[in-house]
């Protein structure tokens, strides 16, 4: 009997930090910032991931309380320690950006957590370790180009421009300026400026 009342207490927190959640979502869509950000933070605090995502958002961007960037990375910490994808991605950009103490030991967790991120299939964190591989203090061209064409293919114009790069500076693969100018067209198609810029060069 003690584990099924503790399982109906589990089920009934659950259920209210989702209905709080939601009814934050519809806040916001409504355009009552404070209200919304109100209910992500109870149902944060009972230690729903969502919730703790939306409060780091909201603490990030300033909706519905003060911007105060200390408190979203503490959120999103939150939220990426019950593998919220989208959050494993906010927190390791605070962590690169953001966050005080040792470099490496940030820059070590971040990145583990944007590969976590990159693997649930977040497009944002598939970029941004592509171009983080390409560009870092130790280049890793083939990886940053998997990373690439992971966000590419999920339609993301500007990871589709830097595999036109790639193609056209043989990083990570050979040289092909055929597949170069494929990949800047695609990237210029779907709206991307650098794109459209490289193909009149």
């Amino acid at each position: 009997l003690e584990e099924a009342a503790f399982q109906l207490q589990q089920i009934f927190r659950i259920d209210i930090s989702i209905a709080l959640n939601i009814l934050g979502i519809e806040s916001m869509r409504a355009g009552h910032c404070r209200a919304a950000f109100t209910c992500f933070k109870l149902a944060a605090d009972r230690g729903y991931s969502k919730a703790q995502f939306n409060v780091g958002l909201c603490y990030e961007h300033g909706r519905g309380t003060e911007k105060d960037l200390e408190k979203a990375g503490f959120y999103y910490c939150q939220a990426a320690s019950s593998r919220h994808p989208m959050a494993q991605y906010r927190y390791a950009r605070y962590l690169l950006q953001h966050s005080p103490g040792s470099f490496w030991h940030r820059h070590d967790k971040a990145v583990a957590l944007l590969e976590r991120a990159a693997e649930a299939g977040i497009t944002e964190a598939q970029a941004y370790l592509g171009v983080f591989y390409l560009r870092g203090q130790q280049p890793q061209e083939k990886r940053g180009l998997k990373y690439l064409l992971q966000a590419a293919d999920s339609g993301d114009a500007q990871s589709r421009y830097h595999v036109g790069v790639c193609y056209e500076q043989g990083l990570g693969v050979q040289q092909n300026l055929a597949e170069a100018l494929r990949q800047y067209r695609q990237s210029a198609g779907a709206g991307n400026r650098q794109a459209r810029e490289r193909l009149r060069a």
